[in-house]
């Protein structure tokens, strides 16, 4: 579990992350929720946000490693982001007392997440 602001551009796992599940949890409302915030062109989905950038091109823009470290800690980059550290554990504000010292997702789903956002590419 990564602890602080540690770096995570190697990958958290073994096994590869796989591009299906990661589109699930970037759709899905109790996991990334993603698009609460962010919009992609190549998703057929209502209500696609506005206030983080457009992902339609994040794979031609960052590499895995960069895409990786935003997911996991993007304190990192902009210490003032309204996004969450989805993998960091400590040094986070305004947690509820049934996640405390757990992450939003587990090293699997970080890498799948990692692996869909990897082939939004336009042409």
């Amino acid at each position: 579990m990564l602890c602080g602001h540690l770096h995570a551009a190697a990958p958290l796992t073994e096994v590869p992350g796989d591009a299906q599940r990661g589109r699930d949890v970037f759709l899905d409302r109790d996991a990334g929720h993603c698009l609460l915030c962010h919009q992609v062109e190549q998703l057929d989905a209502p209500f696609q946000g506005n206030l983080g950038p457009d992902l339609s091109d994040i794979g031609n823009r960052l590499s895995t490693a960069e895409l990786r470290e935003r997911i996991v800690d993007p304190t990192r980059l902009n210490p003032e982001t309204v996004m969450p550290a989805y993998y960091r554990t400590s040094d986070l504000r305004q947690v509820g007392t049934a996640y405390l010292g757990k992450p939003i997702l587990n090293a699997q789903q970080v890498e799948d997440v990692v692996t869909f956002t990897s082939t939004l590419k336009r042409p």
